[in-house]
């Protein structure tokens, strides 16, 4: 069914992701700097072809540096900086100095490793970066002008708002994270969303389809696509419920099942657990130290992954020390995907794929 598919028949209203708010403000401001005009509406360009139009909330345009701010809707999701006021600042740069990102007040500062960004860099992701920068660049290239900006991204009361989230146990401290792949937070319910991988898989198997995927996010969807060539209808948004897949299939079974996830996630399914998501389960370092030890690593590589900060960090450790930890995750999750499974005639391979999308990770 994929992501749009199933977003569409959980009947839940999407909303809009920090990163994309952050995009949407910055390039308001930029226009304003250019022009002296906010445009508002603005419209932006996210990734898988959307353009949505934000409102501003505040405006302010001074000598040289302009502000705009724009009110996160999360939609159906209860997230918790839903109604959140993101601003961006803008002013010019060195010549040649491209797009320079600074953390405002209530955005986080990154203090430990094992995150896709160095320590000491604001906590605004690679990938809204990239759209911030992606819709910069077009009102450059629209005004005949060089990209050579400083971008000031903040969020009010960011720093209470973090003391909600893991922030304050990965590191990150001061705010907030800005974050989104796509720029758009798929709702979260429960019974909702179990009910649309349900009839993905009832769709899917009505199709004549034998090979699923269930994945849990886009990247994950466009990973098995490439390396399958699975058509759209394959492809379950499995999102944090890992066991709604598996249970269902177990008694609506198709030939084979590909899991495909990020890192951190399928070490949750290889520690046993069938709810995914960060708020209610935590990677479990010790149990990816003895996962470790099982491949090859010593004592000193496996106390250094109880003593990592992230699933990025342990994993990052374990390839230099030439350990394959990916694909121990990976059979691991197999193993115990199989054992809910409860001998329905279901082949299970597993991908665990890093932020980027390469494969770090198989079971096959």
């Amino acid at each position: 069914m994929a992501r749009r598919g199933q977003l569409d028949a959980s009947k839940l209203r999407p909303g809009w992701t920090t990163g994309a708010c952050a995009t949407a403000a910055a390039t308001a401001a930029y226009e304003a700097l250019l022009t002296g005009e906010f445009p508002d509406p603005v419209e932006i360009a996210l990734p898988q072809d959307r353009r949505p139009s934000f409102a501003l909330t505040l405006e302010q345009l001074t000598d040289g540096v302009a502000m705009a701010a724009v009110t996160k809707d999360a939609g159906d999701d209860p997230d918790v900086t839903h109604g959140a006021l993101v601003r961006a600042w803008v002013r010019p740069g060195p010549p040649g100095s491209g797009v320079q990102f600074v953390g405002g007040p209530g955005v986080g500062t990154v203090t430990l490793p094992g995150l896709p960004l160095p320590v000491g860099e604001p906590a605004i992701n690679p990938a809204p970066r990239a759209m911030i920068t992606a819709n910069l660049s077009a009102v450059a290239r629209r005004h005949g002008v060089p990209l050579d900006l400083e971008v000031t991204i903040g969020v009010d009361d960011g720093e209470a708002l973090a003391r909600h989230t893991w922030n304050p146990r990965i590191g990150i401290v001061g705010g907030i994270s800005v974050l989104g792949t796509t720029g758009v937070v798929v709702p979260y319910s429960c019974s909702a969303w179990i009910d649309s991988i349900r009839r993905g898989v009832d769709v899917a198997r009505a199709a004549g389809l034998q090979h699923l995927a269930a994945c849990t996010g886009s990247t994950s969807e466009r990973v098995v696509s490439e390396l399958y060539g699975l058509p759209e209808l394959a492809l379950l948004d499995m999102g944090d419920f890992a066991g709604a897949v598996l249970k269902y299939l177990s008694r609506h079974p198709a030939e084979r099942l590909t899991i495909c996830g990020g890192f951190a996630k399928l070490t949750k399914l290889a520690a046993g657990h069938l709810d995914l998501h960060s708020h209610r389960t935590q990677v479990d370092l010790s149990h990816l130290a003895s996962l470790a030890v099982q491949v090859g690593a010593g004592e000193a590589l496996a106390a250094a992954i109880r003593a990592a900060n992230t699933a990025a960090e342990a994993l990052d450790l374990a390839e230099a020390d030439g350990i394959p930890l990916g694909d121990a995750v990976a059979t691991a999750a197999r193993d115990h995907a199989l054992t809910v499974l409860r001998g329905s005639p279901v082949a299970v391979d597993v991908i665990c794929i890093d932020r980027g999308g390469a494969i770090v990770g198989n079971s096959a």
